[in-house]
């Protein structure tokens, strides 16, 4: 566990595997968004060359409410998109500690955002059945990240 970083309980790592798929969809949007943009980001609406350059500036915030919004997205996004890095990573780095394959056939399904009673139907298993082993993955998933806290302390 990094420093400053909190430690995900049972029903947190629970809501990142429900969440999983849409937030891994959402960082793709947010990535494609930031790779079209390219260097041309919001960074100030101050002139720097130029006549304007030699002007005085304005004190105080930008009353342009419509730059005032791309401002509050902005912010809004980054907060946002760096929870959804940290619930991805953690899930992503507990996935490798689950080996029976079909607690692995399950985890993948619950990943893809597939329901409890189609992973059950696909799997032939009772939809009761798909809980428990979500139930043990979990706590496994938990288990990991108290032995690795454990031998860093």
């Amino acid at each position: 566990m990094l420093k400053g970083q909190k430690e995900m309980n049972k029903e947190q790592i629970e809501q990142a595997l429900k969440d999983y798929r849409w937030m891994l969809s959402t960082l793709e949007i947010h990535r494609d968004a930031v790779t079209k943009m390219g260097d041309n980001g919001i960074k100030s609406a101050t002139a720097q060359y130029g006549e304007e350059a030699g002007m005085p500036k304005g004190q105080g915030s930008n009353s342009d409410p419509v730059f005032n919004d791309v401002i509050r997205r902005e912010i809004y996004s980054t907060r946002i998109i760096l929870d959804y890095k940290r619930k991805v990573k953690e899930i992503q780095n507990r996935m490798k500690y689950i080996t029976k394959p079909r607690d692995i056939e399950i985890l993948h399904w619950m990943l893809e955002g597939k329901s409890f009673a189609w992973i059950g139907n696909h799997m032939k298993l009772s939809e009761r059945h798909i809980r428990r082993i979500k139930d043990s993955i979990v706590d496994q998933m938990l288990e990991i990240m108290d032995s690795t806290c454990n031998k860093v302390s």
